[in-house]
């Protein structure tokens, strides 16, 4: 048995850090987890994806009352880039979480599994590491790729081919 070790990068930005596109990125998040429909668990996120055109897109989560039927504000934005951007990189997303005061909460929230691995597959498709930003009340996380947060991720190459 041999005991191995891996390190996650990432940057603790603070909102004076940030260029303005990234700025207009959180804002825009914001305006997505205001309109978020979560009734349920009142856990209300919202995602900008930007493009490397500059388009911004946004998204934000969606629930149900069947559970499994919901999708995160992650995929809501990545989707509906993927579907009405095909051939457009993306370069960014930012991911915010809101109170019930539509203040963003004061720990950074991270993407779950399904979110990390629609991302991943995002990189996978336009060959391009995707820069991820977790939004907190005092700070940013800033990735540059998802493997840092996926660092064993399934893939097309784990698809066993007969």
């Amino acid at each position: 048995m041999k005991d191995k070790e891996f390190y996650i990068k990432y940057k603790e930005l603070q909102y004076d850090d940030l260029k303005e596109i990234d700025k207009t990125l959180i804002s825009k998040a914001l305006d997505a987890a205001k309109n978020a429909y979560a009734p349920y668990s009142n856990f209300r996120v919202g995602a900008a994806v930007l493009l490397k055109d500059g388009l911004i897109v946004t998204g934000n989560n969606q629930e149900n009352a069947a559970y499994p039927s919901g999708l995160c504000a992650e995929r809501v934005a990545l989707f509906y880039a993927n579907a009405n951007y095909p051939n457009t990189v993306v370069d960014s997303i930012i991911i915010v979480v809101i109170n019930h005061d539509d203040k963003i909460v004061p720990q950074t929230i991270s993407p779950c599994g399904s979110c990390r691995q629609v991302i991943a597959e995002t990189e996978m498709r336009y060959k391009n590491n995707i820069r991820i930003l977790l939004a907190s009340e005092n700070h940013i996380l800033e990735f540059n790729s998802i493997s840092d947060l996926l660092p064993f991720s399934f893939s097309q190459k784990d698809l066993l081919k007969y």
